[in-house]
């Protein structure tokens, strides 16, 4: 392994996206310099949790951290899947942060993923696991991968600091993705939801329901906010509750927003303490809608959450043109952007939509094959 060959960066920003991308193209990376004038310098759990993952879903996969956790070699190996695989989170970030790398990576594996994960279901942080069931996964559809083994199921719930849920992901291996010419936002045409409680009582997802319908029904009557109050083990460890809302549109756009109120933990520096007073659930309600009527003004396909994940999955289509329609363009999707650029080789055309506010983007993509794929 020549030292030469490795692609240098430095810091921690995009952690993920950096180990995405240099995964799928095969390029070795070293980062350097992560958090290293920070009290706490170096990787974060979550951060070595993600690449002991990405460990258990390859082959001849090499990560070397130094001492200080300040530096990570990291070299890709063959993305092999697999059935049946378990993999703990831990308690410093939500299931979320683990998802969008597995959904994009197992794609490109050799054998169709299912995984099992435990830890948080739903926090305030990352996207909740109600979101990527019901915005991520038809995200993935419009780029051509088949509903048939793609699915995110929720066997109990975790709010932090303990978590303690778990949930089910399936994801199907495919040749290649289909490129999209995708600007028709289209109209609302109805809002679904799911309010989570755990270890609370279940009047609080009443509460939220009603505060919410009270916002979004003046936009439509068509508004359906289902409840899983979870109880006994799979409530997990933790008392928590939020909720999760998706709009659908008449051109199959999916607009989401989500949140969760638990107690902090203790990394966080946490205002909430395990005695303190959480948001009431009326709060949590209005709060939620008013969020999702916000992504719905921006315009786009997808939501704000989604931009990344939307550029990534243009850039590794065929070598065809993409086009697609977000509304304002947010600093992670620049940097996305930025890093699609340096690994992949793909440059997006920005065009703004001043009549709209949105902000259409052209790419053509960068041809990824799953090469390792068995032909069936």
């Amino acid at each position: 392994m020549g030292k030469g060959s490795y692609k240098k960066l430095k810091g921690s920003q995009n952690f993920r996206q950096r180990l995405i991308l240099a995964t799928l193209s095969a390029t070795p990376i070293i980062i350097k310099g992560i958090r290293a004038n920070d009290m706490l310098p170096g990787l974060r759990l979550h951060e070595v949790s993600l690449l002991r993952l990405l460990e258990k879903i390859s082959d001849d996969c090499v990560v070397k951290i130094n001492e200080t956790g300040t530096m990570v070699q990291y070299k890709p190996g063959i993305l092999m899947g697999g059935r049946h695989l378990v993999h703990d989170c831990g308690e410093s970030r939500a299931i979320g942060y683990f998802l969008e790398p597995l959904l994009v990576l197992g794609l490109f594996s050799k054998k169709p993923l299912s995984i099992r994960l435990k830890g948080i279901t739903n926090d305030s942080n990352d996207p909740c696991v109600d979101t990527f069931h019901s915005t991520t996964l038809p995200l993935l559809k419009q780029f051509g991968v088949p509903s048939e083994g793609l699915e995110l199921k929720i066997e109990s719930r975790g709010a932090p600091p303990h978590g303690g849920g778990e949930v089910l992901l399936s994801i199907p291996n495919i040749q290649s993705l289909t490129a999209v010419t995708w600007i028709d936002e289209g109209m609302v045409k109805r809002i679904r939801g799911v309010t989570f409680s755990t270890r609370v009582s279940s009047q609080f997802e009443n509460t939220m329901i009603h505060a919410a319908r009270g916002i979004l029904n003046h936009l439509l009557p068509d508004v359906h906010i289902f409840t899983d109050h979870k109880a006994g083990p799979q409530a997990g460890n933790s008392p928590g509750y939020g909720i999760s809302l998706v709009t659908e549109t008449t051109s199959g756009c999916f607009i989401s927003a989500n949140t969760a109120v638990s107690y902090a933990r203790a990394e966080d520096g946490g205002m909430e303490d395990e005695k303190g007073e959480l948001m009431p659930p009326e709060d949590v309600g209005e709060q939620i809608a008013s969020v999702l009527l916000q992504e719905i003004e921006q315009g786009g396909v997808v939501d704000t959450t989604h931009q990344g994940l939307l550029f990534l999955l243009c850039a590794l289509c065929p070598q065809d043109v993409s086009k697609i329609r977000v509304g304002k363009l947010i600093p992670h999707g620049i940097e996305v952007l930025k890093l699609i650029r340096d690994f992949l080789g793909v440059k997006f055309v920005i065009k703004p939509d001043p009549s709209t506010g949105t902000v259409i983007l052209k790419c053509v993509g960068s041809g990824l094959k799953n090469l390792s794929r068995k032909s069936s």
